[in-house]
């Protein structure tokens, strides 16, 4: 059997369709998107793996297909085909999110994290905040969910701390960079002194994530209340480092039983990246492009 077909026959056990034309694979992810292996060494073997908008004229000059691994063993490109499904995934959920599109989080503005493109965050009640971290270990997408309420009185804590921070004898020269940090990191600290944390879970299942986190709208004032403060140095800041596997909780102020725990800082490169995020959408924004200019001809006509 070529490696071709040896890649066919294991997507075929896991029940993932692919088809062969000359010497490219091709194995739809969604309707708007596929990743070819195309062999390079038939001997070794080795195959090129790309990531393309699907059902995309090859001579179209403005189609081009984005390399992204080079895979050496069958396993290697079933693993590749399954990597770029959970991203697939992630994005979907993202923008989800993001955009409002489910009537059952319409309401809430989700803003993606300047730092960590998988979390995003929401305002909700009188001074909460939802977040939602997606995950995708292990090709595994799964969406971690915060409940966060922040002192209302917050914000004339951080400007009390910066305005004595200003009225001190210092003599130390900022500069704008500095203070942008100096002021993060002050309501960072302060943020995370007066949090109270309710953790919501782990899902697996995105159509009740929406579920859940309408239902943790409509009752964020409610939580606001009956939370309890935390106990000191609970909340160091709202993650702590992430640790290997499902271990989110080496911090010895968590609850030990707690899985649910969870961090921003640290997820294996080799799982998901922003790279893959932005091969993602910038092979659907391509799609969309081409999808514009079969519009525009079709009024022309």
């Amino acid at each position: 059997m070529s490696f071709f077909e040896d890649i066919a026959a294991a997507l075929d056990r896991e029940d993932i369709e692919s088809r062969v034309n000359g010497d490219t694979l091709f194995v739809p992810i969604t309707l708007d998107l596929e990743v070819q292996f195309v062999t390079i060494d038939e001997d070794l073997p080795a195959a090129e793996v790309y990531v393309a908008a699907a059902d995309v004229d090859s001579d179209d000059d403005d189609f081009e297909a984005v390399l992204v691994s080079v895979v050496f063993s069958v396993e290697d490109a079933v693993d590749a085909v399954a990597h770029h499904v959970a991203t697939d995934r992630v994005v979907a959920l993202l923008r989800t999110l993001l955009d409002g599109d489910d009537d059952r989080v319409s309401d809430l503005e989700f803003e993606q994290d300047p730092e960590e493109a998988t979390l995003v965050s929401a305002e909700v009640g009188e001074s909460s905040v939802l977040q939602v971290l997606v995950s995708a270990n292990g090709n595994d997408p799964v969406a971690h969910v915060r409940f966060i309420a922040q002192d209302e009185n917050l914000d004339d804590i951080v400007d009390q701390a910066i305005a004595e921070f200003w009225d001190s004898d210092t003599e130390t020269i900022l500069t704008d960079e500095d203070r942008r940090k100096m002021f993060a990191d002050l309501y960072a600290d302060a943020a995370s002194l007066r949090n109270e944390v309710l953790t919501l879970g782990s899902f697996r299942d995105f159509d009740k994530l929406l579920d859940v986190l309408s239902l943790a709208a409509d009752r964020a004032e409610e939580w606001e209340d009956q939370l309890a403060p935390v106990e000191d140095g609970f909340a160091e800041s709202l993650y702590e480092s992430y640790r290997d596997g499902d271990d989110w909780d080496d911090d010895d102020d968590y609850d030990d039983n707690d899985e649910d725990d969870f961090d921003v800082d640290d997820f294996d490169d080799d799982e998901l990246d922003d790279d893959d995020l932005d091969d993602e959408e910038s092979e659907d924004d391509d799609d969309d492009d081409d999808s514009d200019d079969d519009d525009d001809s079709d009024d022309e006509k």
